[in-house]
């Protein structure tokens, strides 16, 4: 009799995040090594409460359906596992389960922090002589990882930004009036969505006007400055501001002394944009709006990158090809760029403790000298990644989503 493998999403959600659990459900179901897959509810923390169901009990139409499905479809979480130096207890609770369920393979699907967690369980594995192979495959709407070309995920949220971004311009300009956009999109340390929404500018309508990141130290007074230039060319400014934009002290400009933090210590964001706009309506123009595409930017599957979507999925079945056929552990899927013009890619994969803990950055040479756009450079990294339009399957004018029923249990039955 093989053995069974077990799947389980973290972190935040992405556009194409269930493209990859499709790609690891149907790619392992093929394998000649795994008997059943089952799936594990609200991640490392559902785990352990043996939050567990057969996948391949559910019902294809639905499985179908799932790479057109935004949202974590087997819900999440941020946890932080200890070394098992320090605490044993919450590996102990994961191997039991492990052998509960004869699993031999386990993908976890995330950003930093699931690599962490990947790395963590691998090594534990390892020292415990334990036969489980853990792998990690990426998702992150941020592309913060390192060493993979970018994150599964991104490319469909930077085209949501680019898209809105144009969408905003447009609005801007029907009334006469002087005005100022202010939208705010995610970024803590990274400020890849924010360089995005340059994107737009490629359409023709000349926007977005300035975009700040977390690379560039942010001054109000410079920002202002800028907004004046800009002031004295047009009476419709848009402007692109990174959630995670710091001032010379590395304190945020929108995160205040009683913010959450989360488990793993990072500062709960948002209110950039909101803390700049008194600035605004005072030196610049009178009628500024503030705009949070906020969750919209990770939920926006009918705005999906088709290059996106299939990497995503391609993701999924190398994590299990690397598990079943090449016995691998302690390694995460990658996305190294081939060539830009045509676009071409390549998945394959590395050691996960190269990745976990590690931020990727906008290098500072694809920001320009003022630090308030990108460079060509930066365009044409971002450009593919944003091609293409998946099929998306519609009832009664509606997009069709997938409903896995053994998923659609009480979160807080559940919570830790």
């Amino acid at each position: 009799m093989n053995s069974n493998c077990i799947v389980a999403q973290s972190g935040g959600p992405t556009p194409i995040i269930n493209a990859s659990l499709q790609g690891v459900l149907e790619s392992s179901l093929k394998s000649k090594k795994i008997d059943k897959v089952f799936a594990a509810r609200f991640g490392i923390k559902g785990l352990m409460k043996d939050n567990v169901f057969d996948l391949t009990k559910e019902d294809e139409k639905q499985i179908n359906l799932l790479k057109n499905t935004p949202g974590s479809i087997l819900g999440s979480c941020r946890y932080k596992l200890k070394h098992f130096n320090k605490n044993t207890a919450d590996y102990k609770k994961i191997f039991k389960i492990f052998e509960k369920y004869n699993i031999e393979y386990f993908f976890y699907i995330g950003g930093n922090d699931s690599m962490d967690t990947v790395d963590k369980l691998s090594k534990y594995a390892r020292s415990n002589k334990k036969n489980i192979n853990v792998i990690g495959i990426p998702k992150t709407i941020d592309n913060d990882l390192v060493i993979t070309d970018h994150s599964p995920g991104f490319g469909s949220a930077a085209k949501y930004i680019a898209t809105s971004v144009m969408e905003t311009a447009l609005d801007s300009r029907v009334y006469q009036r002087k005005n100022v956009h202010l939208i705010e999109v995610m970024g803590r340390h990274a400020g890849w969505l924010a360089a995005a929404s340059a994107l737009a500018g490629q359409s023709g309508l000349n926007t977005p006007d300035l975009i700040y990141f977390p690379e560039v130290v942010f001054s109000t007074d410079k920002f202002i400055d800028d907004l004046k230039k800009e002031a004295e060319k047009k009476d419709n400014i848009v402007v692109v501001i990174s959630e995670g934009i710091k001032n010379d002290k590395g304190e945020y400009i929108s995160a205040s002394e009683t913010s959450k933090h989360d488990q793993f210590g990072h500062k709960q964001m948002g209110g950039a944009a909101h803390s700049l706009a008194p600035y605004v309506k005072e030196y610049i123009f009178k009628r500024v709006k503030v705009i949070e595409f906020n969750v919209l930017q990770r939920a926006c599957n009918h705005s999906a990158s088709l290059i996106d979507l299939k990497e995503a999925y391609d993701c999924g079945k190398k994590a299990v090809e690397i598990a079943s056929h090449k016995q691998k552990t302690g390694k995460t899927v990658i996305i190294k760029r081939i060539s830009n013009d045509p676009y071409k890619s390549k998945i394959t994969y590395e050691d996960v403790d190269k990745i976990a803990n590690k931020e990727k950055k906008i290098p500072r040479d694809w920001i320009n000298k003022e630090g308030n756009f990108v460079t060509e450079q930066a365009i044409k990294y971002l450009s593919p990644l944003i091609k293409g339009e998946p099929a998306h399957k519609s009832k009664n004018g509606l997009p069709q989503y997938s409903h896995i029923k053994a998923a659609a249990t009480v979160r807080h039955k559940y919570e830790i």
